[in-house]
């Protein structure tokens, strides 16, 4: 199985993470051609906990960070059409206050559509690898868990939903920060390693493909292929 993470979507090229929105239906198409069925994140952590828990024998799940406007504008239509659950990690610091970021009113019609589980991409997505070499130990761990609960509680004041998933900012992880995490009450946090969900990873460090335009469809047909043959332990 394949999670896959996108940032923007637009009509043009902006920058190296917009999604040109024909490419993303493309790669839509290419999915269901492999047969893929699209599952929510929380489908996937269930079958990892479960040794008995069965799910399709091609599944791919759909996430997107940051918190653009352009996953109101784009992506949650196109969800809409297709019924597609989506996993949104955001970082509230830039909600309602980036020109631009989803606002919070956005985020709730998300969260209310019942197809968007939004959840925490730390407060302000720092690079704990920098924020590590600038802080003192103790104040690195106070920083870190600050980041954490505080995205936490703002999501949850706005969504009136649980917040326990977590995408690690710039796909950076190590074991003290899966410590801080699980004491912070997250039950699983993504990365950007890219590779297929296979038993026996960690929920803190669950692989994503970072899918840009640069993968397109010749990028994409490959990468869901490869996955789809690999065999599951």
């Amino acid at each position: 199985m394949v999670i896959l993470v996108y940032h923007r979507f637009s009509d043009r090229v902006a920058d190296s993470m917009t999604v040109r929105t024909q490419t993303f239906e493309a790669q839509l198409r290419l999915l269901k051609e492999h047969r893929y069925q699209v599952v929510p994140l929380r489908a996937v952590l269930a079958w990892l906990e479960e040794p008995s828990a069965v799910l399709p024998a091609k599944v791919a799940v759909l996430t997107a960070d940051d918190g653009h406007r352009s996953v109101y504008d784009v992506l949650f239509p196109i969800a809409r059409r297709d019924r597609l659950p989506v996993t949104l990690f955001i970082y509230p610091s830039a909600i309602s206050n980036a020109n631009y970021a989803l606002s919070w009113e956005q985020v709730s019609v998300l969260a209310q559509s019942g197809l968007f589980d939004i959840q925490s991409h730390t407060y302000w997505h720092p690079n704990f690898r920098h924020e590590r070499k600038r802080r003192s130990q103790s104040d690195y761990a106070r920083f870190v868990r600050q980041q954490l609960e505080m995205s936490r509680e703002r999501i949850e004041a706005h969504t009136r939903q649980p917040v326990d998933l977590l995408a690690w900012p710039f796909g950076i992880y190590d074991e003290q920060l899966m410590a801080l995490a699980t004491q912070e009450r997250y039950i699983a946090a993504l990365s950007l390693d890219a590779r297929p969900v296979r038993r026996g990873v960690s929920p803190l460090a669950l692989p994503r493909f970072l899918i840009v335009e640069a993968t397109g469809t010749k990028g994409f047909a490959p990468l869901i292929s490869d996955a789809a043959v690999r065999k599951l332990p």
